[in-house]
């Protein structure tokens, strides 16, 4: 039977109670302490929005029981994607991670920088043979990080809504490591793509693994434009499956019904999307709560809107075709302008402002200066964490992001290849 930890948590003892959901979760019997371990983080918005990314406390609390059972830190690192749209070293400044990997001293690896990338069928064999949508969508194949091979993968998301998977999590987290160009060429098959990415990663890794924060929790047109919740829980599991299932019943979303990615996951063995099927250990009356989430599509933004006509609505035949030319880049440019242009500078403040002032809203304000005990942060503080982004530093900062979007544009910029290394830099997925 699949098994998936829950605990109710605060910031008084997030720390102890990581290092308890870890071992609930029977971590150790799957993450191989000789080998690398690979701290996926999620940045799903460069600037801070809460819910959206992995938080500070969620990666200083897994390091924290790492190291606490005796886990090398020579062999644990920190691992980020990027897209052209989403600036993953703003992203790791504004969302505080950048200050953990750098109190514990561990690897900070980007995977478009400088990392050799692998050709799919080099790294898996006939396994390709078994893909739901893949080889139709790279009919000459993709690559994969081959640091990956013989990796552990601890993946660190937030308990969030999405636009295109109804909610992501566990499975959605793999997209932006895995994928290296051209995964916005996905979005029309989404669902089968994050199956087949875990089948990719059941071969290629030695332990996977998923660790999941909802101290913050967004409900919404995710992964970005939500509105956040404080809802003090955290979740860890083997299973990825499992863990997204439960994280969408918490949300108020019945996973087999209504995300197609997890009944198709579940229906091939890869994992229970069955709640009712998986073992619940920790604060287990946490997992019956009804959060009551309305999901991505009742309130969608302009930009989520208009995603759907182009990818599954009337407006795929005239214009999807452009994304897989020299033309792309509009799609990047209308991304930027959208969401870090308008959106956040005008509209992110309102959206945060309860969560801003709640317990974890003053330890994100107080991250780094906030002394830790055994347990968690006894003192957070008394003042809500600040946005010093909105407004006219959010609109500045924006004509950076959209300067960079355009002249790193794969479409625009052309690398050489040698052997099996593929693109250094990726084409965006504006939704990772």
């Amino acid at each position: 039977m699949s098994k998936v930890a829950i605990l109710k948590t605060s910031p008084q003892t997030i720390l102890e109670d990581y290092h308890r959901l870890l071992n609930l979760a029977d971590y150790q019997a799957v993450v191989d302490r000789e080998v690398d371990t690979a701290l996926k983080v999620n940045i799903s918005w460069h600037f801070f929005f809460p819910g959206s990314s992995t938080t500070p406390w969620q990666l200083d609390g897994v390091i924290r029981a790492m190291t606490r059972d005796g886990y090398n830190p020579d062999l644990i690192h920190a691992c980020h994607n990027r897209t052209v749209v989403i600036d993953a070293h703003l992203g790791e400044r504004e969302n505080k991670q950048i200050d953990v990997v750098e109190n514990h001293g561990i690897r900070n690896v980007h995977l478009y920088e400088g990392e050799e990338w692998i050709h799919i069928r080099d790294a898996v064999g006939d396994l390709c043979d078994e893909f739901l949508c893949l080889n139709e969508v790279y009919k000459d194949g993709f690559s994969i990080p081959k640091r990956f091979i013989g990796e552990n993968i601890i993946h660190l998301p937030t308990v969030k809504t999405h636009v295109f998977t109804t909610t992501t999590g566990a499975m959605k987290n793999a997209f932006g490591g895995l994928l290296n160009e051209r995964r916005h060429w996905t979005h029309p098959v989404i669902h089968e793509t994050l199956v087949d990415l875990l089948m990719i990663q059941q071969k290629i890794h030695r332990g996977v693994f998923a660790v999941m924060d909802g101290t913050f929790a967004g409900d919404g047109p995710g992964p970005r434009c939500m509105i956040p919740y404080a809802k003090d829980v955290i979740l860890a599991s083997a299973d990825q499956v499992a863990i997204d299932a439960v994280a969408a019943k918490l949300m108020g979303l019945d996973p087999l019904e209504k995300i197609r990615f997890i009944r198709l996951a579940h229906e091939r063995g890869l994992g229970c999307g069955d709640t009712g099927e998986i073992e619940l250990v920790g604060d287990t009356e946490a997992a019956e709560e009804k959060w009551g989430f309305v999901g991505p599509f009742k309130k969608m933004t302009f930009a989520s809107k208009m995603q759907h006509k182009i990818y599954w609505g009337p407006l795929k035949r005239p214009i999807e075709w452009s994304l897989k030319t020299i033309l792309a880049p509009w799609a990047y440019v209308a991304s930027v302008l959208y969401h870090d242009t308008f959106w956040y500078p005008l509209k992110a403040r309102a959206k945060m402002a309860e969560v801003l002032t709640s317990d974890w809203g003053r330890l994100f304000r107080n991250w780094g200066h906030a002394r830790p005990d055994a347990t968690g942060f006894p003192d957070v503080g008394d003042v809500g964490a600040d946005v010093h982004r909105s407004g006219v530093g959010a609109f500045v900062r924006s004509l950076g992001i959209l300067a960079t979007c355009l002249t790193e544009a794969p479409e625009f910029v052309k690398k050489k290849l040698s052997g099996n290394q593929a693109l250094s830099r990726p084409s965006p997925s504006s939704e990772d």
